[in-house]
C-alpha cells in the first residue's frame, strides 16, 4: 500500500497592493534607508530654500498652530516649534528606549565591553566642544559650543552599512554604542545648559507624573495607553517648565517596562494548546473563521503581547515612524538655509568654522585619542578584528552630527547665527562622512563578522 506524502503548502499569491508596496518594504529594511531618506530631505530643504519659491518654505514653517482644551490647556506655536518640541520628543523617546535597552541587555551592560565606547564618546564630545569654544571665546556665539558634540546615528550607521562586509559586526556595535552614549550626553547638555526661564513648579509637576509612571511600572501596568497619556501630560508640564520638552521623551522611556508578562517556554506551551483548539474539525467551512477558531486566534494574539517586553514592542513600533517620518520632517523644516539672503552670509565667520572643524577634526581626533588612551591604560580593549584604522574611520563617521547638531543649533541661535551654524553642520558632516567612508573602504578588506573578544 502506497503511503501518502504530505503536500507542501503553497503560499498564497501576493495581492495587488502587496506587489505595489514590495519594493518600498525591501528598501525600508536596508540599514542605509533612513540615512538615504534623511539626505534626500536635506537636499530638498536646501533646494527649496534657495529656489524662486523660497518664501513658501519659510512661510510654511512659521505658520502658527494652536491646540486648546478650554482654558486649562493652551499651546500656540509656529509649525517649526511643533516639530522641534513635539515630534522630536518622540525621537528622544525612541533614543531613551535604545539607551535603556543597551544599559540592560546590550553592549553597555558590561563595563569591560562598554568602556571603549564610553571613552570614545566622551572624547568625541569634549574635543569638538573645545575647538568651537577656542574659536568663539569671548563672543556671544560661544553659546553654540554644544552643537558639534553629537553623532547622527541614522546617518553614521547608514554610511557604515554601505561598506558591507568591510565593516565587521564589532565595528557596528562600537559605533552604535558610541552614538547612543553621544545622544545621552546631548540630552544632558540640552537639559543643563540650554534651559531658560526655569519654572520650578511645572518641572515638579512633570517629575511627579514621571514618578507615577515609574510606580505604574512597578505595579505591573503593561498596556501602552496609560504610559502614552501620562507621557503627554509630562511633556506638557516639561514644555511649560522651561526645560526643553524633548527631555520628557527620554525620561518617559526610562519608565517603560522592560520585562514581559510570561516567559518564552510558557508562551510556546500556550500557543500549542490554542493551535490544537484552532485545528479542531468544524461542521462547515466558510470564508470566515468559526467562533472557536476566532477565540483561539484572539488567545494567541493575547499571549503574543504578553511574551513581548513593552519596551521592545514600542521600540519596534516607533522605529520606522521615527526614521522615515519624524527625522526627515525635522530635516526638511530645519536644514534649509537661504544662501542668497540680503547682505549674504559671511562664510569666514567663526561660527561656521567652529562647528565645521569641531565635526571634521574634533570628532575623529577626540574619538581616536580617547580610545587609544583607554586601551593604553588597560581600562578597555579593542574588539577582535578591529584596529585603530577602523577607529579613525569611525571617528570621521562620528563627525556626521546632523540631526542632533541641528537641534542644538536651534536652541542656541536665531537668525543669521543659526544659518551660519547650519552651514557649518552641513559642510562639516558631509566632508567627515566622505572621508570616513573612503578611509574604511581603502584601508579594510571584506572579512567575516567577528564578535568582541572575551
Amino acid at each position: 500500500m502506497a503511503t501518502l506524502k504530505p503536500q507542501r503548502i503553497q503560499p498564497l499569491p501576493p495581492l495587488p497592493i502587496e506587489r505595489l508596496v514590495h519594493p518600498f518594504v525591501i528598501f525600508a529594511k536596508q540599514a542605509s534607508a533612513g540615512g538615504i531618506v534623511l539626505l534626500a530631505c536635506t537636499i530638498l530643504a536646501m533646494a527649496w530654500a534657495n529656489s524662486p519659491f523660497s518664501h513658501t518654505y519659510f512661510n510654511l514653517w512659521s505658520t502658527p498652530l494652536e491646540v486648546r482644551l478650554g482654558e486649562l490647556v493652551k499651546i500656540e506655536k509656529p509649525l517649526l516649534l511643533w516639530i522641534n518640541d513635539g515630534l522630536m520628543a518622540i525621537f528622544f523617546f525612541l533614543v531613551g528606549m535604545e539607551i535603556k535597552r543597551e544599559l540592560l541587555v546590550g553592549e553597555l551592560r558590561s563595563p569591560r565591553k562598554a568602556m571603549l565606547s564610553i571613552a570614545a564618546a566622551l572624547g568625541g564630545m569634549v574635543v569638538p566642544a573645545c575647538i568651537y569654544a577656542a574659536l568663539n571665546w569671548g563672543t556671544p556665539e560661544i553659546r553654540g559650543w554644544g552643537i558639534p558634540m553629537a553623532t547622527d546615528i541614522a546617518f553614521a550607521l547608514g554610511a557604515l552599512a554601505l561598506l558591507g562586509t568591510r565593516a565587521p559586526l564589532a565595528l557596528k556595535v562600537f559605533l552604535t554604542a558610541l552614538a547612543i552614549i553621544d545622544d545621552l550626553g546631548a540630552v544632558l547638555v540640552i537639559a543643563l545648559f540650554y534651559t531658560e526661564n526655569l519654572k520650578p513648579e511645572f518641572l515638579l509637576y512633570s517629575l511627579l507624573v514621571w514618578g507615577v509612571m515609574v510606580v505604574a511600572n512597578g505595579l505591573g501596568v503593561r498596556g501602552g495607553l496609560p504610559y502614552f497619556l501620562m507621557g503627554v501630560v509630562m511633556w506638557f508640564f516639561m514644555l511649560k517648565s522651561g526645560v526643553h520638552a524633548t527631555v520628557a521623551g527620554v525620561l518617559a522611556a526610562f519608565a517603560i517596562p522592560v520585562r514581559s508578562r510570561i516567559d518564552p517556554e510558557l508562551f510556546i506551551a500556550c500557543v500549542r494548546e490554542y493551535l490544537n483548539e484552532f485545528d479542531q474539525p468544524v461542521a462547515e467551512r466558510t470564508i470566515i473563521l468559526s467562533p472557536e477558531q476566532q477565540a483561539a486566534i484572539e488567545a494567541i494574539e493575547r499571549e503574543a503581547l504578553r511574551v513581548q517586553s513593552p519596551l521592545q514592542r514600542l521600540e519596534r513600533l516607533l522605529h520606522n515612524f521615527v526614521v522615515f517620518f519624524v527625522v526627515p520632517v525635522f530635516a526638511l523644516a530645519n536644514a534649509g538655509v537661504a544662501l542668497s539672503a540680503e547682505g549674504g552670509l559671511n562664510l569666514t565667520d567663526r561660527v561656521i568654522w567652529g562647528v565645521a572643524l569641531g565635526l571634521l577634526i574634533g570628532k575623529p581626533l577626540g574619538i581616536t585619542l580617547a580610545s587609544w588612551l583607554a586601551v593604553r591604560l588597560g581600562i578597555a580593549q579593542l574588539p577582535r578584528g578591529i584596529s585603530f584604522t577602523h577607529i579613525v574611520g569611525v571617528g570621521f563617521l562620528g563627525g556626521i552630527g546632523f540631526t542632533m547638531a541641528l537641534f542644538i543649533a536651534g536652541l542656541a541661535f536665531q537668525g543669521d547665527a543659526l544659518d551660519l551654524a547650519k552651514l557649518g553642520i552641513l559642510g562639516g558632516s558631509t566632508i567627515a562622512g566622505i572621508i570616513g567612508l573612503l578611509l574604511l573602504r581603502l584601508m579594510t578588506e571584506p572579512q567575516p563578522e567577528l564578535e568582541y573578544a572575551e
